[in-house]
């Protein structure tokens, strides 16, 4: 199955659909939530995502008071206000993002959010793992009919079949994830990218990593995932829990290149005697 997202085709014989996770990297900054995007464009990623959520509603009054020194005060609730943007920086965002001819989209954690995010016609929805099994959530995405991509970090077969079944009828991507960040080698158990597609063989597979470095994702996409999804940001050393699981520039730009490059590496299995080995040919062999 193929599934389009604005002018991109996700699925197989297309190039792998690169989605560069800002999430929560810009630190509130709207500044540097545009350098992101700049890079994402200048490395050809083919979409940006953030993540919304309605404080109040994501999280209890007892979480938000909770002790937390940030560089936004001293709670947690602090440090979760003033990492969410509201309708002025989305705004900009959206016209950013039009004018530098990339798409952008978002992870909503809540009703609330996926009613914002509508407000700016968004082209598809991600399912974050931690939402994976909000029923009333999974119901709300689904009742805008757009196409769904749906991480599967911490969850089980059953939860995820589960998911599945109320997202029925949806143009899903389903992406193997491990949500640790970063994710450990031995942990990243990247041979379920070939499983969900034998699986779930009507829905497109793809794959959000949180590992330090690019080779699991490339291995990713030698294993069959036509999305992959990394957190990208300026500088890993920059304050924030997700800094140490995200791509600096370099990281970007050798992404890109290297999983742009698999299907030429790949090749069509056929054993073949290629033109430039034939000097070589005539240099050693004897007979």
């Amino acid at each position: 199955m193929k599934i389009k997202i604005k002018d991109k085709i996700i699925g197989k014989s297309q190039p792998c659909f690169i989605v560069g996770e800002i999430g929560i990297n810009h630190n509130g900054d709207i500044n540097i939530t545009k350098q992101l995007i700049d890079l994402a464009c200048k490395y050809g990623f083919d979409a940006v995502k953030f993540q919304k959520r309605t404080v109040e509603d994501v999280y209890t009054k007892e979480e938000l008071e909770k002790p937390r020194e940030n560089p936004f005060g001293p709670t947690n609730g602090d440090l979760k206000r003033g990492l969410e943007f509201g309708k002025k920086e989305y705004k900009e965002i959206d016209k950013y993002c039009k004018e530098k001819n990339i798409i952008w989209f978002a992870s909503p954690w809540d009703i609330k959010s996926v009613d914002f995010l509508e407000e700016f016609d968004v082209p598809c929805y991600k399912i974050a793992s931690a939402s994976l099994t909000d029923d009333k959530l999974l119901k709300h995405i689904k009742s805008k009919g757009k196409p769904i991509i749906l991480s599967t970090g911490m969850s089980t077969s059953e939860q995820i079949n589960r998911a599945i079944k109320v997202l029925e009828g949806s143009e899903l991507i389903i992406l193997h994830c491990t949500s640790t960040y970063p994710s450990k080698a031995e942990e990243l158990n990247l041979n379920c990218i070939p499983a969900l597609e034998k699986r779930y063989k009507e829905h497109p597979i793809g794959y959000s990593g949180h590992e330090p470095g690019i080779l699991p994702s490339v291995l990713a996409v030698c294993l069959g995932a036509v999305l992959i999804e990394r957190h990208i940001t300026l500088n890993r050393t920059l304050w924030g829990s997700d800094q140490a699981a995200s791509l600096e520039p370099k990281g970007m730009e050798l992404l890109t290149r290297d999983v742009r490059n698999v299907p030429l590496m790949k090749g069509s299995g056929r054993k073949i005697v290629y033109d430039s080995e034939i000097p070589i040919i005539e240099k050693l062999r004897k007979s």
